[in-house]
């Protein structure tokens, strides 16, 4: 079935947590890791390939640490699921359709393809802007339970 990998989901986590804050702000990775809840393990490694495909970038040193390389608003979740996993593609005949032996008369690969083209632009509109947004709106939502 279709899923992302487990760093994927951790790069996605690091975006958010840094969009999240102030332009420009410099965030120690340790806070990200502890907010964001990613295992020490995974986060040198993610943050290297986040610093490599130009969403972050990196200071080290004791007052080091890590910030958005540009504006959420121009971020997508597209972007950097690709950047992890590759390109999207749900099947190998959609990707090389001349190597399907039915080729474009195949009712399958038609849906495949479309299927792909709607997962694409959910994921494309959705920048990290956007899903701040949504996390405040979803937090005001929440009304806390207070002991009786």
């Amino acid at each position: 079935m279709l899923r992302i990998n487990r760093q994927t989901d951790y790069a996605v986590r690091v975006v958010l947590s840094l969009s999240k804050r102030t332009a420009g702000l410099r965030v120690p990775t340790a806070e990200i890791q502890a907010e964001m809840l990613i295992p020490p393990a995974f986060l040198q490694r993610i943050v290297a390939t986040l610093a490599n495909e130009k969403f972050v970038t990196t200071q080290p040193g004791r007052d080091g640490g890590i910030m958005l390389a540009r504006p959420p608003q121009e971020i997508t979740l597209l972007q950097v699921v690709e950047a992890f996993e590759g390109p999207i593609w749900l099947s190998d005949c959609v990707e090389h359709l001349q190597s399907c032996v039915f080729g474009q008369t195949c009712p399958v690969n038609r849906r495949w393809a479309r299927l792909r083209e709607v997962i694409r632009a959910e994921l494309e509109s959705a920048t990290f802007a956007h899903l701040v947004e949504e996390a405040y709106s979803i937090s005001q939502m929440i009304v806390p339970i207070t002991p009786a």
